[in-house]
């Protein structure tokens, strides 16, 4: 494992500059590189988190404060991924989530593709968005605890892929994320001792930094262009854990 703090920073960057700009990616880009550093699934997703709940309250703030939030979205959203998130943290904590992860990729293979479709074939306003969204919520906390990420790719994927716009669409779920993100941390602190803080502070003050550049660039990305990118990132790291699952 790098000693050098400084790795965890540059780390942190990166993953929050894609997440706060594509809605997605941060906790996905990280687990996997503490995952090949040697930390075990559980350790490394708590870190995560605990290192999400910084960086998505300044995101969600830069996004709320550029005007990429709805509030009804982000309203119908965050309380069932609160309690997906609370019941993933506590079931990760007992049982591996590595044989789930298969089947959240092939999900959001088909979200990729779909999202890829509409961004070639049709504009991202038409469609029809989803109206009963606490599913979504609750399935897109409960997987992100248990993965290590997947609240941005499983949420916003299916907003987007459904009609929804997006750029309101990754401002609202970063702002949603922050609750999500600060109530696994609470569950992660009571069923797991966390003692890699060089790693937790590492990665929150790369993503902290990261964070307004990150909004402003989804502000400045056309609808179309940030569809065709946001299905072009899905389906390379769906296929990525797919074949590392293999």
């Amino acid at each position: 494992m790098p000693e050098n703090i400084l790795v965890y920073v540059l780390v942190g960057f990166v993953a929050q500059l894609i997440d706060g700009a594509l809605g997605m990616a941060y906790g996905v880009t990280s687990t996997t590189f503490l995952l090949s550093s040697g930390v075990g699934p559980a350790v490394a997703s708590a870190s995560v988190h605990m290192a999400e709940v910084f960086t998505t309250l300044v995101s969600g703030l830069s996004h709320w404060r550029i005007g990429n939030v709805d509030r009804s979205l982000f309203r119908r959203l965050v309380i069932p991924g609160v309690l997906g998130g609370v019941l993933g943290a506590y079931v990760l904590s007992e049982l591996p989530g590595d044989k789930i992860k298969p089947y959240i990729a092939i999900y959001l293979l088909l979200m990729g593709g779909r999202i890829l479709w509409k961004a070639v074939r049709q504009s991202s306003e038409s469609g029809r968005p989803l109206k009963h969204l606490s599913p979504l919520g609750l399935a897109g906390g409960f997987f992100d605890a248990i993965g290590g990420g997947g609240w941005g790719p499983i949420v916003t994927s299916t907003l987007v892929a459904n009609g929804h716009n997006p750029r309101i669409s990754v401002g609202s779920v970063n702002l949603a994320e922050f609750f999500v993100t600060f109530s696994q941390s609470v569950v992660f602190l009571i069923t797991i001792q966390l003692t890699n803080w060089e790693i937790i502070v590492g990665l929150l003050a790369g993503g902290v930094v990261a964070a307004p550049l990150a909004a402003l660039i989804c502000r400045r990305l056309s609808p179309r262009r940030l569809m065709f990118v946001v299905g072009v990132l899905i389906i390379v790291l769906s296929l990525r854990t797919l074949i590392l699952a293999a």
